[in-house]
């Protein structure tokens, strides 16, 4: 396996697709469905890196991230805001919030594993 990744996304199709997409490039995938879940699973699994929706329930991505980014032992852990939210105050919030990098939905499988390589500092 390539890298721990947690994917959150509330949508159950778009969660089996960036999942399916990552587990067959060799990544070991966690996923979680809400904000509170994602922080709970970010502290507990140590993950590589997360990718993160930001429209969930109970908190939303920017949320999560700013949270995260707030939390020593999460703090350096690179986050991936993958979203459909493409408007410019939209993408200034999710780096504001402290993520990582951004990728907008619908996403191209190959340049979501792409992106994760390169976050992991792995050759894409």
């Amino acid at each position: 396996m390539q890298g721990k990744i947690l994917v959150v996304e509330d949508e159950p199709d778009q969660l089996e697709a960036i999942r399916a997409t990552l587990k067959e490039a060799g990544f070991y995938v966690g996923t979680a469905t809400d904000g509170v879940e994602a922080l709970e699973k970010a502290r507990s699994v140590s993950p590589d890196l997360i990718i993160l929706d930001v429209m969930m329930p109970k908190l939303d991505g920017y949320g999560v991230c700013a949270t995260l980014r707030e939390d020593a032992a999460t703090a350096s852990i690179p986050i991936l805001m993958l979203t459909g939210l493409c408007s410019y105050i939209s993408k200034l919030t999710g780096f504001e919030s402290g993520a990582t990098d951004y990728i907008l939905k619908p996403f191209d499988p190959e340049q979501l594993v792409s992106k994760v390589k390169t976050m992991l500092g792995q050759p894409a």
